[in-house]
């Protein structure tokens, strides 16, 4: 069963340009959390990570010190995704990525690794059209190379070189 989603997530102004509160928030309308989840390679958005309450974050006493995660884990990216309207049309304007792993430890309240900084640098980065991807491992890389593209053909093919540069898998000899 194929769901369908939308990369908008707020669709109107908090604002409402009245100059009060709300002033200096950051406009989420065209960023989406995408979700790389490496152990079942599976790639899927999951709008709650703006909040912090992904399907993975759930139930997780996250630290941000790596000796949380213990050596037994899961690993999953979460990829800030802006997106944006150009003359040839929409694309994807801007990619980070920050790591999150959460313990297999089967428990009430699972503990993890995630940097609350880090996820916020890199969704401001994500907004200012930058691409900050090559960090991620290189099976990652293909499954978001893949989603994106198969995601939306017209995003992909309107999105900056940079992005596909960023994603593209060098096999070595």
């Amino acid at each position: 069963m194929s769901e369908k989603m939308n990369f908008t997530i707020i669709s109107s102004d908090s604002t409402d340009g009245d100059g009060g509160y709300g002033v200096g928030s950051i406009d989420l309308n065209n960023v989406t959390p995408v979700i790389i989840d490496c152990e079942n390679e599976h790639v899927f958005i999951d709008v709650e990570a703006l909040h912090g309450r992904s399907k993975i974050e759930k139930k997780v006493r996250f630290a941000p010190d790596l000796a949380h995660a213990s050596n037994d884990y899961y690993r999953y990216w979460i990829v800030w995704v802006a997106t944006q309207i150009g003359q040839n049309g929409p694309y994807y304007a801007g990619g980070t990525a920050s790591e999150v792993r959460v313990s297999k430890e089967e428990r009430r309240i699972k503990v993890g690794y995630k940097s609350l900084p880090e996820q916020v640098n890199y969704l401001d980065k994500a907004l200012k059209r930058k691409f900050i991807l090559d960090h991620i491992d290189v099976n990652s890389k293909k499954l978001l190379h893949q989603f994106l593209s198969n995601f939306n053909k017209e995003y992909w093919e309107h999105s900056p070189e940079e992005l596909k540069q960023q994603l593209t898998i060098t096999e070595e000899l």
